[in-house]
């Protein structure tokens, strides 16, 4: 995702997240940005199931994703490890009774439990490469059998980040070692679909 103009992307830190939603409950523009509204978009349209038992969203930031994802899962766990974010993760979300949100940093905190669904947007680049690939690793791990990882990242260098979207992507998908069953890329995104049931959509509605 774009960084605002006043951060400091180097930092990264979880003293630098707090700041930023000390200063507005939405620093990243998910509300009012056309490409966050069209990003959704794309990730709720290359899920391949119209619904998931139980998802986990981590980085779930003010929860406008989550919120999104909520109204295609029987539950959803979203996290965030900045305490701003989970207080206005949870007001966008108090109306979902199905849905939960924590404070968590992550990967150190990857909770207990198997999801069918895991998104991991615009969190990756935050990580150092080796947290990132326990990240993959753990998700991995909690994956329920024919779930699916979906995976969405900036693209364009982000000052003060050692990977740009591009490797982030690279290495998820290196490190959870499933299928890639579809990728949508542009200038700005890159967005990947990874799942041991490599069916398509119309084969999982026996259309073929």
């Amino acid at each position: 995702m774009p960084i605002p103009a006043a951060a400091t992307p180097a930092e990264g830190t979880p003293a630098y997240f707090e700041s930023l939603f000390a200063a507005s409950d939405d620093p990243w523009q998910f509300r009012s940005r056309w490409y966050e509204t069209r990003k959704r978009a794309l990730t709720l349209a290359c899920l391949p199931a119209a619904r998931f038992a139980s998802a986990y969203e981590p980085g779930c930031a003010n929860g406008e994703l989550a919120a999104a994802l909520a109204e295609r899962c029987d539950r959803l766990l979203a996290s965030d490890g900045a305490a701003g974010a989970v207080t206005a993760a949870r007001a966008r979300l108090a109306d979902q009774a199905h849905v939960s949100v924590v404070q968590a940093w992550v990967p150190q905190d990857w909770p207990d439990g198997r999801f069918d669904l895991i998104v991991v947007s615009e969190l990756g680049y935050y990580l150092d490469p080796a947290a990132l690939d326990t990240l993959a690793q753990r998700a991995r791990a909690s994956l329920a059998p024919g779930g699916t990882v979906l995976a969405c990242h900036w693209r364009p260098p982000i000052g003060g980040c050692v990977m740009a979207g591009d490797e982030v992507q690279r290495r998820l998908g290196d490190a959870l070692g499933l299928p890639r069953l579809m990728e949508v890329t542009d200038a700005d995104l890159r967005l990947e679909v990874w799942c041991d049931d490599t069916r398509s959509v119309a084969a999982r509605e026996g259309l073929r």
